[in-house]
């Protein structure tokens, strides 16, 4: 490293010096070529890395508009959501999405849970203490365990109309209890009116 080090100065002058040695050359039609050409102003290496890439474009009430980065003018964002275990430490997320017109689902969301959760108990999901619906899981990998739900027209105006969902899943190692998560509903309205339609 110390080698290295001391190298630093002299390659700094020789590289210095290099655009006035290369002055002295000229092009084809016997001209002296401009430094200008031949500098390179470098390409925005941060914009490139973006693209692909998930950010939080603003946060509306208790949920997050999370937008994917592209070249097109406008990017697609979905409503986002990290529930605790009611002492900050994170459990499950969610993530909503709104789907074409026709379908009988108006939109659908994917809520990821802890690997160690009864999968046959299914995973069930109450707006304000109302009548709870239960959803199958789709699959299991390191990050957690999914299940995708469909959204019906009335399951949204619950939604918009609600100032709390319970998610209740149910403990591998504890099938005789049941863990509650609390999803906040505040800002859900104006966060929705700005969810991307999911394309197919």
């Amino acid at each position: 490293m110390s080698n290295f080090l001391k190298a630093l100065p002299f390659i700094a002058a020789v590289t210095l010096f290099a655009p006035v040695a290369s002055l002295a050359q000229t092009t084809a039609d016997g001209t002296a070529p401009k430094i200008e050409d031949q500098l390179s102003l470098g390409d925005d290496t941060e914009a490139a890395s973006e693209l692909g890439q998930p950010y939080t474009r603003e946060t509306i009430g208790a949920w997050e508009m999370r937008c994917i980065k592209t070249e097109g003018e406008t990017d697609p964002c979905q409503m986002y959501q990290l529930l605790d275990d009611g002492e900050g430490a994170p459990v499950a997320e969610v993530s909503l999405f709104r789907l074409p017109g026709g379908g009988k689902a108006e939109a659908g969301a994917t809520i990821i849970v802890p690997l160690e959760t009864a999968l046959p108990r299914q995973l069930s999901v109450a707006v304000d203490g109302g009548k709870a619906r239960r959803y199958p899981f789709a699959f299991c990998n390191p990050v957690g365990c999914y299940v995708r739900l469909g959204l019906t027209p009335d399951d949204i105006a619950a939604f918009k109309r609600g100032k709390e969902a319970t998610i209740t899943i149910v403990p591998a190692l504890a099938p005789d209890q049941t863990v509650d998560l609390k999803l906040s509903l505040t800002g859900f309205t104006a966060s929705y009116d700005q969810v991307s339609v999911l394309d197919q």
